[in-house]
């Protein structure tokens, strides 16, 4: 029934019970057509399936690049980095070759009336979506070799959501699957907007929660959506099927980010409740960490058993996902401002990490963001570089190659309005990021 839905219907999460059995009964349904499929005979067609795709992709590769390798021998590299990346024990050592960037090389994309709160980076690495406090969705499309933008859509008035393509209030987190196919915008106005990636066209709306939606992510691989919301829980949802699936329980604060990779869990940022948490959906279980002193602002996901958070109390902290307490902890990472003759951290506002690599980037409205290296074991933080950027930097992505950074910059803080940056441009920024020579190794151990 979810499936045959006219486009942009809106999709509620309200009421909890009927939803969360609707769910359930989908997947009772789902497993009885399967049981004709004993889950030994499933595991071993999908591994089948699975070697066949990579066999076909790795002979195309070959042959594009020409070279005498046996696709046995890449494939079975691929399937040894694949179960390296599932244990979180895929670790690039590229941060020691990154060399400073040059500020002239820094591309500036101006756009949005007002701060810059989100932003992502399609799959590809060709298009940056971004978006800002004045409901400007994607103000713009952008693609990254000209900056040209490609596509936006402004924001409307309060209450013309029906009417009107794109949101009536600030957006606040944005999240791209994985097969660059949808985009998920989330607003102060408790909406999740689902849009066309390739056509910057609204499928739908979902509601539910009860405040601003502040984090988004896709499961890696999937169009299964994890939302967060300052009404203090997550939910669930299937993009494809236009479907809520369940809602999860926890937090004591409002959450203020959420991310996710591969595995059917998802990360957030409790705020001021100090908590990191790590929710196993199947389980519907939680993990929870602690180890900052101030509101957690911000969250992400390193590899599948590390993550990296800041905080208000300007410290920035390493987790295994094995041990409650930080493995590291770096304090006061930006410095500290003097604000009326008292002496503050500089707020950490974004955190990026690449992909199954030793490398981070924070950022603060200290003028500058800052690049990062993890050490082994992620036990020690090294500061590497800073890179002068004037403004709140308000989100931070790494592209997937790692060729550049993308960096989201306001006048004023994501979430809210203490301060102003008046000489701060509300724009994107793209980084370049070059290496002094190869990265070396693909993979290290790297785990605690």
């Amino acid at each position: 029934a979810a499936a045959r839905r006219p486009a942009d219907e809106e999709v509620s999460s309200d009421s909890e019970t009927e939803s969360l059995s609707l769910g359930r009964r989908r997947r009772e349904a789902a497993e009885e057509e399967e049981v004709e499929e004993t889950p030994q005979e499933k595991k071993l067609r999908l591994a089948k399936q699975y070697l066949e795709e990579l066999r076909q992709l790795e002979e195309e590769r070959a042959e594009e690049e020409e070279e005498e390798i046996q696709p046995a021998d890449l494939i079975g590299d691929r399937l040894k980095e694949d179960v390296l990346e599932q244990k979180g024990r895929l670790q690039r050592l590229v941060a020691k070759d990154v060399q400073p960037p040059d500020p002239a090389s820094i591309r500036v994309l101006r756009g949005h009336q007002l701060p810059v709160t989100c932003l992502v980076i399609s799959p590809d690495d060709r298009f940056i979506f971004s978006a800002s406090k004045d409901g400007s969705l994607i103000k713009c499309k952008w693609e990254v070799d000209s900056g040209k933008r490609l596509c936006v859509v402004p924001g409307g008035k309060k209450g013309t959501e029906e009417r009107h393509m794109g949101h009536a209030s600030h957006i606040l987190c944005m999240a791209i699957s994985s097969d660059g196919k949808y985009l998920a915008t989330g607003d102060r106005n408790k909406l999740i907007m689902i849009w066309d990636a390739a056509t910057c066209k609204r499928l739908h709306i979902f509601t539910g929660h009860r405040d601003a939606v502040s984090g988004l992510s896709f499961r890696k691989g999937t169009h299964q959506l994890y939302s967060a919301s300052h009404d203090r829980c997550v939910k669930v949802w299937n993009v494809a099927e236009n479907a809520y699936v369940e809602t999860l329980f926890g937090h004591q604060d409002v959450i203020t980010g959420l991310d996710s990779l591969s595995r059917e869990c998802c990360v957030t940022a409790g705020g001021r409740d100090g908590t990191v948490r790590l929710w196993k959906i199947p389980e519907e279980t939680q993990l929870v960490f602690s180890g900052h002193q101030g509101s957690i602002d911000c969250i992400q996901l390193i590899n599948e058993e590390h993550m990296a958070s800041g905080a208000d109390d300007g410290s920035l902290a390493l987790w295994g996902l094995t041990k409650k307490k930080p493995l590291a902890l770096a304090r006061q990472a930006h410095g500290v401002q003097d604000t009326q003759g008292l002496e503050q951290p500089y707020w950490i506002s974004a955190v990026a990490a690449l992909r199954n690599s030793d490398l981070l980037a924070t950022g603060s409205h200290s003028a500058s963001v800052k690049l990062w290296k993890c050490g082994e074991g992620f036990r020690k933080l090294e500061h590497l570089w800073d890179i002068p950027l004037v403004g709140f930097v308000n989100s931070l992505k790494f592209s997937s190659s790692g060729d550049f950074l993308v960096a989201g910059i306001g006048q004023e803080h994501r979430l809210g309005r203490w301060w102003r940056i008046k000489e701060a441009k509300n724009s994107i920024c793209i980084i370049p990021l070059k290496q002094r020579a190869t990265a070396s190794g693909p993979e290290s151990p790297g785990s605690s």
